[in-house]
């Protein structure tokens, strides 16, 4: 697996706060959202990119874990031989950062890891489990084996079809449609030696959109004269675009609802998709232009 600087890939110095981080994937991912660069291939590889950088960088105790071992490429010392190796390691994602785990483990799919559930503290000692899981001494171990599996906010609005790679057997499973970030699958008698994959979902943020509860927001960019004489403007949603309707009068920074437009819920019923209004003015005027906002103007003053 080639190292990837996930601080390179969202242009931040390693010393960068957590908002700055934010600001950059918020930036990046609206550039390279599959929505603006439908077919292109190389935009939908660099959205994915900056989607595993954040998922990293955004959790304190993965980019303590990347900033120790991931910017290295190693495996920490000792970790690669076959003696019994300790910590707790609740969280780290060893097919980030080791082409050794990686092997080990068969990290899976295009978004995601897995880790073994003695990673959860406590020892092992791997040539127990080499051999349980297939190495020459037949040796049976049975475990749970934990991960997390990244989608976009709109794979988990509509739901997506997944395959994953566990220890070198692909599973199909299916993210039901509103799923929630930290919602956890169970794939049942599917791990090595015929233990459970347990699976964290973990839903990217969108440039888009923020979830609060069970309600979207947006913002929509709206003409200075069709806020100030009404009008209609056409608002993003999960579910498509819709028309929304401007009244008269409207200032910058109003919220209107959308009802019935944002998040999924359990009884079938949807939350409200919250649009706030940015009023924008054109930066090039023609002759025509330029004459209405002069007189415009010499009225208001």
């Amino acid at each position: 697996m080639a190292y990837k600087d996930y601080y390179n890939v969202l242009g931040v110095t390693r010393g960068a706060s957590d908002a700055d981080i934010k600001s950059a994937y918020r930036k990046l991912a609206k550039q390279y959202h599959p929505d603006k660069n439908q077919g292109d291939e190389k935009a939908a590889e660099r959205f994915k990119e900056i989607g595993e950088a954040y998922a990293v960088l955004s959790d304190p105790e993965k980019r303590k874990l990347y900033d120790q071992f991931g910017h290295t490429g190693q495996v920490p010392p000792g970790y690669g031989d076959a003696g019994n190796f300790t910590g707790d390691f609740a969280g780290f994602d060893p097919s980030q950062f080791s082409d050794f785990f990686q092997g080990l483990f068969g990290m899976g799919g295009r978004r995601g890891g897995f880790q073994g559930g003695s990673f959860q503290g406590g020892a092992v000692n791997l040539e127990d489990l080499l051999g349980g899981i297939g190495g020459t001494q037949g040796r049976r171990f049975v475990q749970n084996v934990e991960g997390e599996l990244q989608v976009t906010l709109q794979e988990a609005f509509t739901g997506s079809d997944e395959v994953i790679n566990v220890d070198g057997k692909r599973l199909a499973l299916r993210v039901p449609a509103g799923t929630r970030d930290g919602a956890r699958l169970r794939l049942a008698g599917q791990a090595p030696g015929g233990g459970d994959v347990l699976l964290t979902i973990r839903v990217l943020e969108d440039a888009r959109f923020d979830l609060e509860g069970d309600d979207l927001l947006t913002t929509v960019d709206v003409p200075a004269p069709v806020a100030a004489l009404g009008g209609s403007v056409t608002v993003p949603t999960l579910g498509g675009n819709v028309t929304l309707t401007v009244p008269p009068g409207s200032s910058g920074g109003r919220r209107m609802r959308l009802r019935g437009q944002g998040w999924p819920r359990r009884d079938g019923t949807r939350g409200d998709l919250y649009v706030r209004l940015n009023l924008t003015v054109p930066r090039d005027l023609t002759d025509e232009e330029r004459e209405l906002y002069r007189k415009l103007r010499d009225l208001r003053s």
